[in-house]
């Protein structure tokens, strides 16, 4: 039954039924139970070449292919898988994934600091808001959705066993990268939100509504806590390789 409204995004479905189906391609694969799903450029690529990881399948759009791989860490089967930056275009390789038999998720990636946060800083959000699209696909009209806390709970044992400091966020995600005005930051500053990215809340719907375990890791990159001086600092390229390592460790715990 589609809940109507004059804003079309604010429409609703509660049928959980759907003319294509993720696995419409009926691909002759059974992916593991756990998965990173991350934000990584090409360190999820040079990762996999380096720990022998096997290949087994690749999610094909009409930009680019995105190889899957399964790799072996602490004893536990896992995917890897470059996630493609965008609320939209992420959440359809995640619904894939899981309709291939992923249902543990950890995604990682960088973030954008609202407040005066270093450069490199690890954060877990717990709770999103969700100025993007997607996610209103797969979960009634609301001002945030919460981060699943068995996931949450794993990323922060694991980020503790490293012996580093992290926050625990509400994050802002947004898909206007370049309509992040000096109003709106403010707007969403006054709202608790402490960093912004353009998935979270997208993902986080996602994995509701499919009933699995999905929590994310970021990292600071550049800042808007200034808006009269934007600073993209390094991106928080320090970051990368590391965060890629948490991920697979804070799987494994779920």
């Amino acid at each position: 039954m589609i809940l109507k409204n004059e804003i079309p995004i604010l429409e609703f479905d509660t049928d959980e039924t759907q003319v294509i189906n993720p696995t419409h391609e009926n691909l002759d694969i059974k992916l593991p139970k756990k998965a990173v799903f991350a934000f990584l450029d090409e360190h999820i690529e040079r990762y996999a070449k380096e720990h022998n990881a096997i290949k087994v399948s690749e999610f094909t759009s009409e930009t680019k292919n995105y190889p899957v791989y399964v790799i072996n860490h602490k004893g536990e089967d896992v995917c890897l898988c470059q996630a493609p930056v965008g609320a939209a275009s992420a959440t359809q390789i995640l619904d894939w994934l899981i309709g291939y038999g992923v249902q543990e998720i950890i995604t990682g990636g960088c973030c954008g600091a609202l407040t005066n946060f270093e450069e490199n800083v690890f954060i877990v959000p717990y709770k999103a808001l969700r100025d993007e699209g997607t996610s209103y696909h797969y979960m009634k009209p609301s001002r945030f959705v919460e981060i699943n806390k068995t996931a949450m709970k794993a990323i922060e044992k694991t980020i503790i066993e490293h012996g580093l400091e992290y926050r625990e966020v509400i994050t802002w995600s947004t898909d206007g990268f370049y309509r992040e005005t000096k109003d709106k930051v403010a707007y969403r500053k006054q709202e608790g939100c402490e960093v912004v990215e353009m998935e979270c809340s997208a993902l986080a719907a996602c994995a509701a509504f499919r009933n699995v375990v999905w929590g994310c890791i970021l990292f600071t990159a550049d800042t808007l806590a200034d808006t009269e001086n934007y600073d993209e600092r390094k991106w928080g390229a320090d970051s990368f390789r590391y965060a890629l390592e948490l991920c697979l460790d804070a799987v494994v715990k779920i």
